[in-house]
């Protein structure tokens, strides 16, 4: 089974949302394949306070309906299914959805995201949105005043543990090792930080908590095997995220950690048509607010790629 198609988007959440729209207003009949995780990592957030427009918040899974429903009201082909495979050597670009369906397009537009990476603990997942998070710019806020624990070792999670020390009353670095592998500039922020406490050498064994959500974690020492229990509410693991990237290997450019590397100032990647937004290109900012502006981004060059190459 095979379509041709002018504008392929794929994935979702708020970069691929935002291409959508635009695409649609400018005429190009996007057809979007949401991916495994129709509307990305805020279908798992409880409540969104730092987007504009939503004066009382939101949560995660309405705001992508909102999204979602926009881009279809524009137009837009929304469509389950994933990208399994990618042939951009030639043009029109293919791609196939689920190992079955095979998609010919002028120009696509990446929104894979990125997905976080996580401890592997059972609480994890329990708890995910009830004190469980893995971006402390995203939810910090509401553990104001409060305990919460950081998970991690480099410059990612000394930033979180720096900026959730500014919000709440005690921050618990939690190291699995004798030693950070953050800048040093950020391990001395982090060790001359009152509000920070740092455990060397510790792993969490259990995130604890009951119906309400997080009440405390259980960390061991790996050198001397004793165990203490920490009381808590919020607990945010810091270890890095993972770029949804795997299947553009070998195709399109990407650094040391599989991010894909666009154009600077532009969506563009070094495959002529094809534009990638969102997560899955940001190793900075990681923000729905910024993933949307991307994603537009990726809709005005795509629109501008195809017309200068007269397949508007």
């Amino acid at each position: 089974m095979s379509e041709k198609i002018k504008c392929l988007i794929i994935g979702s959440g708020p970069a691929g949302y935002t291409a959508a729209i635009y695409a649609s207003r400018a005429g190009l009949h996007p057809v979007m394949y949401q991916g495994g995780q129709p509307g990305g990592q805020l279908t798992t957030t409880t409540e969104v306070d730092n987007f504009p427009g939503y004066p009382n918040g939101i949560d995660g899974p309405a705001m992508m309906i909102d999204l979602e429903n926009q881009a279809k009201r524009f137009g837009t082909d929304v469509r389950y299914g994933m990208a399994t495979k990618v042939d951009f050597t030639s043009s029109p670009k293919k791609v196939w959805i689920d190992e079955s369906i095979e998609i010919e397009a002028d120009a696509v537009i990446i929104a894979t995201g990125a997905s976080a990476k996580w401890l592997g603990l059972e609480g994890e997942t329990k708890f995910n949105g009830l004190g469980v998070s893995a971006c402390a710019v995203c939810d910090g806020f509401f553990y104001r005043n409060q305990t919460v624990a950081v998970v991690g070792a480099g410059d990612t999670a000394a930033e979180e543990a720096s900026y959730l020390a500014n919000l709440c009353t005690k921050v618990h670095l939690i190291v699995r090792r004798g030693e950070m592998r953050a800048s040093l500039i950020m391990q001395e922020r982090v060790k001359n930080n009152p509000k920070i406490e740092i455990h060397w050498n510790s792993e969490t064994e259990e995130i604890l908590g009951d119906a309400n959500g997080v009440t405390g974690i259980r960390i061991v020492n790996n050198v001397t095997k004793a165990t203490e229990e920490i009381a808590l509410t919020g607990f945010f693991v810091a270890i890095g995220h993972q770029p949804n990237t795997s299947i553009f290997k070998g195709q399109l450019e990407m650094d040391a950690q599989e991010y894909l590397l666009t154009e600077k100032g532009s969506a563009r990647t070094n495959i002529e048509g094809v534009f990638a937004c969102g997560d899955v290109q940001d190793t900075i900012y990681r923000q729905a607010i910024t993933a949307a502006g991307s994603g537009c981004m990726a809709a005005l060059d795509a629109e501008r790629w195809l017309a200068a190459n007269n397949l508007h």
